[in-house]
């Protein structure tokens, strides 16, 4: 960007890197993207330097050059409620002092100098970065409520031993209202970066220690205080067993899927009534109408949903396979296998569920055998094998038959 920051020096203006890739660099972090702010020029002026750069954005322009964003510095005034109500200046007046204190955290107001490298850092991110403390920029963090779930994505996604700084906290629960105006689309975007990290706990975590979980995850909420059987459950309510679940879930797979499957299985318990606590009966049943009810509401792929239903009905019979009859082992393997979440998938869940001391997941997943098993039944056992055996049959004794046969291969596996 040497080229691009002196052409634009040589027209009165200064080039900036401004945000998340200077925070990222100071934390010893991989650095993926690279926001650049222009100062000291017009829209025009920027445009006449740059013909081969594309324009985009409706309220503020932004440039696509080399494949780099690059804003104009720019000042924002709230209109209205809610994310979008926003009235935006840009002059080639507004320096890069007061381009960033728009910033939502002191750690996102940090700029360098291109050609120079000065940096500036007005609000003292840099010093907050080494205190690890998350802190809001200006009092203009409460005119954003989407600034509520950045910080909670955050907490998730830097995973450094950071702490929210109290006045943030305030103005977080100040913008509870103004949640219910975020479209799913944003909400999604930061729950999807959240549970994309090494612990997506955190995520829920600091929603819940701003009091605004239950705005977009009620049923998340509603785990809180759920209790559950002691001799089975040590580590708590049924919202910490949650907690837990899915940041085991990190451990073993990048599938996101798979992820928000771990998130939901437990999901019915949070309508178990007060008078059966500590037991959840039919939890497994119950939450499959919650995982559709929270994926609709935050706009989770439906590939999720549905592998978040079979994770809330079927885990519980994964949990037991052992136990389980020759007849609803068959009945399991079946289903899973032609889930969208699979046997490895549920295994996953499983081995999650039953690690709750965070202590020895990969020996607990390896000791997990149904998928394995399954698999094997389904090989030995195929449509195609059996019609070759059974030329005759089709429909529903072809069915049946098929069925009655992993039946008894399953029972010969347990004889020997």
């Amino acid at each position: 960007m040497q080229e691009v920051a002196q052409k634009i020096k040589q027209a009165g203006g200064t080039l900036y890197l401004v945000g998340g890739a200077i925070r990222d660099r100071l934390l010893n972090l991989p650095v993926t993207d690279k926001d650049y702010c222009v100062t000291g020029l017009t829209k025009g002026k920027f445009q006449t330097l740059f013909p081969e750069a594309k324009i985009q954005g409706k309220d503020f322009p932004v440039f696509i050059l080399n494949q780099t964003e690059i804003a104009l510095a720019r000042k924002e005034r709230k209109i209205g409620k809610g994310h979008k109500e926003f009235e935006f200046l840009t002059s080639p007046e507004i320096n890069i002092e007061e381009d960033l204190a728009r910033r939502d955290l002191t750690i996102n107001s940090i700029a360098q100098d291109i050609l120079t490298g000065e940096i500036i850092d007005p609000f003292q991110g840099r010093e907050d970065i080494k205190k690890r403390v998350l802190r809001k920029t200006t009092d203009a963090f409460t005119e954003d409520p989407l600034r509520v779930y950045r910080v909670a994505r955050f907490m998730a996604t830097l995973d450094n031993g950071f702490n929210i700084d109290t006045e943030t906290l305030e103005a977080m629960q100040k913008l509870k209202s103004e949640l219910p105006t975020l479209s799913k689309e944003r909400v999604f975007t930061e729950f999807r970066k959240a549970i994309s990290s090494s612990k997506p706990s955190l995520f829920f975590e600091t929603l819940k220690q701003a009091n605004v979980l239950e705005v977009h995850f009620p049923e998340i909420a509603d785990l809180i205080g759920q209790a559950q059987p002691e001799k089975y459950h040590p580590e708590g309510d049924s919202y910490n067993h949650t907690m837990i679940v899915v940041d085991n879930s990190s451990k073993l797979t990048d599938n996101l899927a798979i992820r928000f499957s771990c998130l939901v299985h437990d999901i019915g318990k949070g309508i178990t009534p007060k008078d059966m606590l500590p037991h959840h009966y039919g939890h497994d049943e119950k939450g499959i109408k919650l995982v559709q009810r929270l994926g609709n509401r935050i706009g989770v792929p439906n590939f999720w949903i549905k592998c978040g239903k079979t994770a809330a009905k079927w885990h519980m019979k994964g949990g037991i396979f052992e136990q389980m009859t020759p007849k609803k082992q068959v009945e399991l393997i079946e289903n899973i296998a032609k889930s969208m979440l699979g046997l490895e998938g549920l295994k996953i869940v499983v081995a999650c569920d039953k690690n709750r001391n965070r202590q020895d997941l990969q020996t607990t997943f390896h000791q997990i055998e149904f998928a394995k098993l399954g698999e094997e039944c389904l090989k030995q056992i195929s449509g195609e094998k059996m019609q070759q055996k059974y030329p005759n049959l089709a429909g529903k004794a072809f069915g049946e038959k098929l069925h009655e046969e992993r039946i008894n291969w399953i029972k010969s596996i347990d004889r020997n």
